[in-house]
């Protein structure tokens, strides 16, 4: 299992610096108006909408920001309908990449992305021509000045953990979707401090390219994020 690769950690520091300018608020709150609609304004009853609301707060989303989203996503207030889109390419080097949107102009979407795989050399796919390479799982990074990777280990004994990365005090855990809300549970009885978290395509496995060809894919993946229609973007870039 190879799930917290460099654009992982490239990402989650893009996040921090987007939550900073309000980039995140925007793609957070098109989130939230869609699982509002489909799931209900109720988080108590919409499991989805509590985890992103969660996220809300782990970014300092003002809550009125929120709150409208939710009233948009059920209609007590009028505005923009979204719909997920889910892109599959190949970036330099042959890297498999898999792009998550949320738009309410699909063509513009399409045209978007097209043209950002082709400047950075790189090519869109059929639906299907990488997802195989990726399976859905629960991510969760945290951090904790203090505990190690054995005692957090043994706390989560319970689960279908498949694998835990240390980087310093920085902890990735990733698990069944199934149980992410459990083991975030117990991260946070442990003292953990949940930096964000959620389900993710993560590569069965990574392939590394020269330093020249991996700079040229990371520089496709930050210019794919930073689309205002992308709301995710994952690689077997290891």
């Amino acid at each position: 299992m190879a799930g917290h690769n460099k654009w992982s950690q490239i990402k989650h520091k893009k996040a921090k610096e987007d939550s900073k300018r309000g980039q995140a608020f925007t793609k957070l709150i098109k989130e939230i108006t869609v699982s509002a609609r489909r799931g209900g304004g109720d988080p108590a009853h919409n499991p989805h909408l509590r985890q992103l609301l969660e996220k809300g707060k782990e970014i300092n989303m003002p809550i009125d920001n929120a709150q409208r989203a939710i009233k948009r996503g059920t209609g007590e207030i009028p505005g923009v309908s979204y719909e997920e889109f889910t892109y599959e390419g190949y970036g330099p080097g042959g890297i498999a990449i898999i792009v998550e949107t949320l738009s309410d102009n699909k063509n513009r979407t399409v045209a978007s992305l097209r043209h950002l795989f082709s400047k950075h050399g790189g090519n869109l796919g059929d639906t299907g021509s990488v997802n195989w390479m990726f399976e859905q799982l629960g991510v969760i990074n945290a951090t904790h000045p203090t505990i190690t990777e054995d005692t957090l280990l043994e706390a989560l004994l319970d689960f279908n953990i498949k694998d835990i990365r240390v980087d310093k005090n920085w902890f990735t855990v990733i698990c069944e979707s199934k149980s992410i809300e459990q083991v975030k549970d117990i991260m946070k009885k442990a003292g953990m401090h949940i930096e964000n978290s959620g389900l993710e395509w993560v590569p069965k496995n990574t392939m590394s390219l020269e330093s020249s060809q991996e700079e040229k894919a990371l520089e496709l993946l930050s210019a794919l994020q930073d689309d205002d229609d992308v709301k995710n973007v994952y690689t077997n870039l290891a």
